[in-house]
């Protein structure tokens, strides 16, 4: 069983679990995610890998309470168990395909936003432990709302802080730090970017300005998870891609962000959906070619 080994709230409304999922746990690479039911009748719940223990055979997932199903999960306690846990399942991060010397050479920043603080702590392990050291700012609305703050600042060379209202860090958005950043000489060659879409998108817009090649996560318009529902399409480079087969992680200059911002508004309503069933055709769904 998929047991709740540790449970622990890590601010308004956002839980950290570790959960026994030793096959998981054991072919976990940064980037991937999981999807995980709270019982039988539970809906499929997508979420990036926080942190796993190949040892131990567990998997620590982070997740915020948006809607009814995450309200049940939060309400697991520890020694409650998941009806399932499945995964890993997407790609795991490119850089893990780049050679470790290689990667040692290059200058690497993570922005993370919110939650997207999850996913991006377990790249920012995998390249603690291979001895890359990089740097990261992480941002919030207000000091409050930051989590993993001590596990953060364990594994990145430079940890810097944006909260929008100058509670704690940078006064201003994550976009404001890394053009401060800029403004007294720090360069980087190589950026990824993890939260909100809105965040990604101005994120990718300054350092498309700045010339620093940037990769973003998609996991947050999942829904199902494995190519059939059609939920995670998104244009990039003007290509059909879906975030859980193809992603979740794609080149940030290339997405279509303002396309994806729409059309999720538009996927949360059955009138909505009929119009994308409309408008996209053959290309609405994923890989198995029946709307669900």
């Amino acid at each position: 069983m998929f047991d709740v080994l540790t449970k622990k709230q890590l601010g308004p409304k956002v839980w950290l679990m570790e959960v026994y999922a030793p096959l998981v746990a054991g072919k976990a690479m940064p980037g991937q995610f999981l999807i995980v039911r709270t019982d039988a009748d539970g809906e499929r719940i997508p979420l990036t890998v926080c942190d796993y223990d190949r040892q131990a055979g567990k998997v620590t997932i982070v997740f915020q309470t948006v809607g009814a199903e995450t309200e049940r999960m939060s309400r697991l306690e520890e020694g409650d168990c998941f009806a399932d846990v499945v995964g890993p399942l997407g790609n795991p991060s490119d850089l893990c395909d780049i050679p470790i010397e290689d990667l040692k050479k290059k200058k690497i920043l993570f922005i993370a936003g919110g939650v997207g603080t999850a996913p991006v702590y377990n790249q920012l392990k995998w390249l603690y432990d291979n001895g890359i050291k990089v740097d990261c700012i992480q941002g919030a609305r207000t000091k409050d709302l930051l989590i993993l703050e001590d596990e953060m600042k364990a594994v990145t060379e430079n940890l810097y802080f944006a909260t929008d209202d100058g509670s704690y860090g940078i006064h201003g958005n994550v976009c404001v730090a890394l053009q401060k950043l800029w403004d007294e000489g720090v360069r980087y060659d190589h950026c990824v970017v993890i939260g909100p879409m809105i965040m990604m998108k101005f994120a990718c817009q300054l350092t498309e300005k700045l010339g620093i090649p940037t990769v973003i996560s998609m996991n947050t318009i999942m829904v199902d998870g494995t190519g059939m529902c059609g939920a995670c399409r998104l244009l990039v480079g003007g290509e059909v891609k879906f975030a859980c087969v193809d992603g979740p992680e794609f080149d940030g200059w290339k997405v279509d962000f303002d396309q994806a911002m729409q059309r999720s508004r538009l996927y949360k309503t059955e009138e909505g959906k009929q119009m994308l069933r409309l408008q996209e055709g053959d290309t609405h769904n994923g890989h198995c070619g029946v709307c669900s």
